[in-house]
């Protein structure tokens, strides 16, 4: 579950409606939601901030295109 949201978090955030919201309580309480959130956002800027500045050739060995 919690890697579905993060998939929706980064690709389509506002696919996050209430039904999913309903679901992420089935196994969230409010607290954890808030701190997955801060987690998958924290992590998606880090990421995005690797790649323009870069850093991501050096740092992560997934392939990511040069546009």
């Amino acid at each position: 579950m919690a890697v579905r949201f993060a998939e929706k978090f980064a690709a389509d955030f506002r696919t996050i409606d209430d039904a999913f919201k309903a679901e992420l309580r089935e196994h969230f309480n409010d607290a954890e939601i808030a701190e997955l959130g801060m987690m998958i956002g924290q992590y998606l800027s880090f990421g995005r901030l690797l790649v323009i500045a870069g850093g991501h050739k050096g740092a992560c060995e997934i392939y990511v295109p040069d546009y």
